[in-house]
């Protein structure tokens, strides 16, 4: 589905990379002007080129650059945007970014502050869903009394997982067995949760082992209707974080599908949600499931829903975010075929998922119609430790889950990407799996299989072999490497 009408005339996207790109794309389609913003450090990046402006911004480090509100603000301003669409991570769930972006009579591509505040607070969620018939998992509130948050874990039952309250990404958990482990690993968790989201509170629910991790997209008008368009499986992790999503997810009985649906659909029914968001749910293997949290902005895994439903998420935003009612009723959304996403990190799965640094000297994307490559990247790219190791999202669409993995397996084999480690290799073993294309899976999965999808050493030795080949082989990476520059190929055979 594509929206032609115009919602806004321009638009500041405050994000990067691929997602960046992923938005300018929408705007342009739409007949939008985009506005982007870079940091000194990312001057050539993809999504600089793409958009029709470019705005750099300045700060300690490109982080910070990305998280200075004011600047950005002022900058969509100075620029004549009507809007700002935040992406994902960085100031995509701060509620003050919102209120000041709506302060400078601005649009917000996302939901209201206030379902920011709520939803962005795993402990104010949890208890409004509970509050409204949302299944929660036992959990342990924090009391500022260790002894009493151990009595209460105890009472639960081990194992727990705790959690960071503003947490996300896997940041500030921690699983803990017994007792004795509480007061360490609430204290770590702690420092993780103050270090990252300047919020030290943390709480504890039950752990369930071998759990599967179901989301819900939905969207809501801000005045209590609401819609879903089916769920995601992100069961497959590595260290709480989702490299491989796809929709619909396996195996998920009918009856089983509906209910979590309908949930997710009171939950924003209930919030009076406006825009897109995500509800995340925690599967048991004896099918009961709980509400983990709700995402008040897009996700990275979005592309997946587009595939089966046919429809445009970011575009469907930005006109929400314009004043227009759903587009859709529900009966109108219908999901066709099966679609997988890889995320493509800059990592070494061989060196347990290290980040990993380099340049980008050539990239050979997939062709096909059911494939899909979301990028930001660029010849000669820096990937530093600066930002998030994701560098693109590989997308499948098959007529059946079977035929979504062999299109990703295909598509792996057939994607390259020289200058940095890259986790592509195994994203393609992992795939292939007999568990994982029998639908047997959970967030587990990684490490419980990590010694089939581990590389033998002497795969290793001819992988790093047929990367050099693969570098010697290409046009672009020998021109990069072996051409002489301008004006000294002029000059001639001359010696210094």
């Amino acid at each position: 589905m594509t929206i032609n009408s115009p919602a806004f005339t321009k638009v500041l996207v405050a994000n990067r990379g691929e997602i960046a790109c992923r938005i300018i794309r929408a705007l342009s389609e739409m007949g939008i002007a985009s506005v982007a913003i870079y940091h000194i450090s990312e001057r050539r990046a993809r999504h600089v080129t793409m958009a029709d402006e470019a705005f750099e911004i300045s700060g300690d480090t490109p982080v910070a650059a990305h998280l200075d509100g004011e600047q950005i603000v002022a900058l969509a301003v100075q620029s004549e945007a009507a809007a700002i669409h935040p992406g994902y991570g960085f100031l995509s769930e701060n509620a003050g970014f919102a209120r000041r972006v709506l302060a400078a009579k601005l649009a917000f591509i996302g939901p209201d502050p206030e379902t920011i505040e709520l939803m962005g607070d795993k402990i104010a969620s949890r208890q409004f869903a509970a509050t409204h018939g949302i299944p929660v998992a036992p959990s342990v509130m924090p009391t500022g009394d260790l002894a009493a948050f151990t009595a209460a874990a105890e009472k639960i039952g081990f194992p727990i997982l705790i959690k960071a309250s503003a947490g996300g990404g896997g940041k500030g958990m921690s699983i803990v067995r017994s007792a004795a482990e509480v007061a360490d690993r609430a204290a770590i968790a702690a420092s993780e949760a103050e270090r990252y989201f300047s919020d030290n509170r943390i709480y504890a629910e039950r752990y369930i082992d071998q759990p599967r991790h179901i989301e819900v997209q939905v969207f809501g008008d801000g005045e209590g209707g609401a819609l879903h368009l089916y769920e995601r499986e992100c069961s497959i992790q590595r260290r709480f974080q989702k490299i491989v999503e796809e929709a619909p997810a396996a195996n998920l009985p009918e009856s089983l599908r509906a209910e979590i649906c309908d949930a997710a659909v009171r939950l924003t029914k209930a919030a009076r949600y406006r825009n897109a968001g995500t509800v995340e749910f925690i599967l048991a293997p004896d099918g009961s499931f709980y509400f983990l949290e709700m995402n008040p902005r897009l996700q990275v895994e979005h592309p997946v829903t587009e595939a089966v439903t046919g429809l445009d998420l970011v575009q469907m935003q930005i006109m929400a975010a314009a004043g227009h009612p759903l587009p859709l009723k529900q009966e109108d959304i219908t999901v066709s075929g099966h679609a997988i996403e890889c995320r493509i990190c800059a990592e070494d799965p061989e060196q347990d998922f290290f980040p990993e640094t380099g340049a980008v000297l050539a990239m050979t994307p997939p062709h096909s119609s059911r494939i899909r490559l979301d990028h930001g990247l660029a010849e000669g790219q820096a990937v530093t430790s600066n930002f998030d190791s994701m560098l693109a999202k590989l997308i499948t669409h098959g007529d059946s889950r079977e035929a979504a993995i062999e299109l990703s397996i295909a598509a792996l084999q057939e994607l390259t990407l020289l200058g940095v480690v890259t986790n592509i290799d195994y994203l393609a073993r992992l795939i292939d799996h007999p568990d994982f294309r029998a639908g047997r899976i959970h967030t587990g999965f990684v490490t419980e299989h990590a010694a089939d999808l581990a590389l033998p050493s002497a795969a290793l030795e001819d992988r790093d072999a047929a990367i050099i080949a693969a570098a010697l082989s290409s046009r672009e990476f020998r021109a990069l490497a072996f051409d002489i520059p301008e004006p000294y190929a002029s000059i001639g055979g001359w010696r210094n």
